[in-house]
């Protein structure tokens, strides 16, 4: 009976260990996030403070050419001093490299978003001030022009309510023509 307890006892110890696997790394406003899923696209390589060890041996695994070794000869054994610098900065900067195009098509995402928000806006404001223009123009002419009240019921506007609803026309031709 005891060995089974020792078995269990591994078992959890070692799932424990599994749930440790977190991911930790500041955000755009310097908060640290932890986390068990990996952090989004636009957060940099060099915002990311820990991640999970497994995580870190699948993006080496990824990103290491097919014909090359799993360890790299140490100096001792090859009796010349091997360029361990050199062969892992060529993946990190592959990594880079993608995560900045990650960063810039995200940018030039959002820039044709916005791009098309105040497209629409200048295309409202535009028809806006063509109404208003109008609505001048008319008021302006001195034909009578009546209006529907809040009872459904047609009422001609008298030099008063013509004059107020000039002005208020005349501030939205002030906002919208520029």
């Amino acid at each position: 009976m005891k060995p089974l307890k020792l078995f269990f006892g591994a078992l959890l110890a070692s799932a424990s260990m599994l749930a440790s696997a977190q991911w930790q790394w500041t955000d755009h406003n310097g908060r640290k996030v932890f986390s068990d899923r990996a952090p989004p696209p636009e957060v940099p390589v060099k915002n990311i403070l820990k991640q999970p060890k497994s995580a870190q041996m699948g993006l080496a695994a990824a990103l290491e050419p097919a014909g090359t070794p799993d360890t790299v000869p140490s100096a001792s054994a090859t009796g010349a001093v091997a360029p361990a610098a050199a062969t892992s900065a060529a993946p990190l900067s592959t990594l880079d490299r993608e995560i900045e195009a990650r960063k810039r098509a995200a940018l030039q995402a959002e820039a044709a978003k916005r791009k098309a928000e105040e497209e629409r806006i200048a295309l409202a404001r535009a028809e806006s001030c063509t109404r208003a223009r109008q609505a001048k123009a008319n008021l302006d002419s001195g034909v009578r022009v009546s209006r529907v009240n809040a009872a459904g019921e047609r009422e001609v506007m008298d030099d008063a309510a013509r004059e107020v609803e000039s002005k208020r026309i005349q501030g939205v031709i002030a906002t919208d023509c520029r």
